[in-house]
């Protein structure tokens, strides 16, 4: 019953905290937002690496790994990411924390089931830009706030002892405010003009997934996995308000406004393929590498004319792996902590004033178990990295996250003989 509301206040806790601003990155300001879900703390710590069909931890990146659990499996994570923001001659910083995901998942004989939420995108930019034309300054600021949320149901069905399949239900809902204020200094105009954009979006997406494994030389676990996400569409619904405003010290105050109908619209989610492999000795060690492909990002900014941006076939390369000395040590707790290290590469797809923008990270962190029950950790796990490049008149983001993870596995279902 403990571990029931548990579960259920960490749920209604992810609810209000995935509606709080999450991102600062400038990148967000292009299509709807920087994608926030990576794995979980345990794959984030081998560089993102979601290929181990794991008996006690919830792989979120491979439905097919549902059906390896041994027990009922529960796993909340959060992080903090502290960034760097590096132009040719200025420097900023930020600081976020979130809470990244929840799920919980069940095994049934050669089944496995799992439902949990997680945010899919985060939208959060302050940009300003200034041009003259005709010995006349335009300056003009946007600002973005919002992302997506994804909720998800899954099943993975063991078909033989080293093949399974699985497949996730996900439902994308969320709103994303925009706003473009446009400000002329130089004629020392009182009032300054503003765009403001609430989308609300929703739609539906599926992540098909299969793994296989095998013993080598009766010692050795070889793992292959993959995933495919079919490309998919989102209705976006948006209100526009064009108005004039009297920008104070506290804020912007609305002097005129008017509201504009704008159709809805059907915005198409790019598919994306996964495949990596691995080998490693069950319970010791494991090491594997993975390579993601995504198709050309076609969501877009309704400013994106301001920059010239446009967007590329996306692709990430993953090293990682884990070691634990001796998982049933008795006598020295660190034997039994589980150790984790990786790097990633990731091209985003995203190119800006002709530079593609790519981004790259080395993580580690350490797993460590609660109690005599080998499942149930505490995981913490760093990684530092950097994104963007000061070319172009552009932006280098340096960041260092840390993340923290709570799985809990156990049998829940079981009845007791005597009271």
């Amino acid at each position: 019953m403990i571990k029931k509301i548990l579960a259920g206040f960490c749920l209604l806790l992810s609810a209000a905290s995935f509606a709080q601003e999450s991102n600062a990155s400038p990148y967000s300001y292009y299509g709807i937002g920087d994608q926030k879900f990576k794995g979980t703390v345990e794959n984030r710590m081998m560089g993102g690496l979601g290929i181990l069909a794991d008996s006690v931890h919830i792989n979120l990146q491979n439905p097919a790994t549902y059906s390896s659990l041994k027990f009922t499996s529960f796993t909340i994570g959060a992080s903090n990411s502290q960034t760097t923001f590096k132009t040719a001659s200025e420097e900023s910083k930020a600081n976020r924390t979130t809470l990244d995901y929840v799920a919980l998942a069940i095994p049934v004989k050669n089944f496995g089931f799992a439902i949990g939420l997680m945010p899919y995108t985060a939208v959060g930019y302050r940009i300003r830009n200034t041009s003259t034309e005709n010995n006349i300054t335009t300056e003009k600021k946007f600002n973005g706030t919002g992302g997506l949320n994804r909720v998800f149901g899954g099943m993975s069905y063991k078909i033989t002892p080293k093949f399974s399949v699985g497949a996730d239900f996900q439902y994308n809902f969320g709103q994303v405010e925009t706003k473009s204020l446009t400000d002329i200094p130089s004629e020392q105009l009182q009032y300054a003009t503003r765009e403001k954009n609430n989308s609300d979006y929703n739609g539906m997406s599926f992540n098909f997934g299969a793994v296989y494994q095998t013993r080598l030389n009766n010692k050795y676990d070889w793992v292959t996995s993959a995933t495919y996400t079919p490309s998919s569409m989102l209705k976006s619904a948006t209100n526009r308000e064009y108005a004039t405003v009297l920008v104070t010290n506290r804020g912007e105050v609305v002097q005129d406004a008017i509201n504009v109908a704008v159709a809805d619209e059907q915005l198409k989610m790019p598919s994306k393929f996964t495949f990596g492999t691995g080998f490693g000795e069950a319970r010791k060690w494991f090491a594997g590498a993975e390579y993601t492909f995504q198709e050309s990002n076609e969501l877009g900014n309704r400013f994106d004319a301001v920059t010239d941006a446009g967007f590329e076939t996306s692709h990430r390369f993953t090293l990682g792996g884990y070691y634990i000395p001796k998982y049933m040590s008795f006598t020295s707790y660190l034997s039994r902590m589980t150790y984790r290290a990786g790097l990633r590469y990731e091209k985003t797809g995203l190119v800006i004033n002709g530079e593609s923008i790519n981004d790259m990270a080395v993580s580690a962190g350490f797993g460590f178990p609660m109690g005599n029950n080998y499942g149930s950790r505490l995981n913490v796990g760093f990684e530092y990295g950097q994104r963007g490049t000061t070319s172009a008149n552009l932006i280098k983001e340096n960041y260092f996250s840390i993340f923290v993870s709570l799985n809990i596995s156990e049998r829940w279902f079981v009845k007791r003989r005597y009271d």
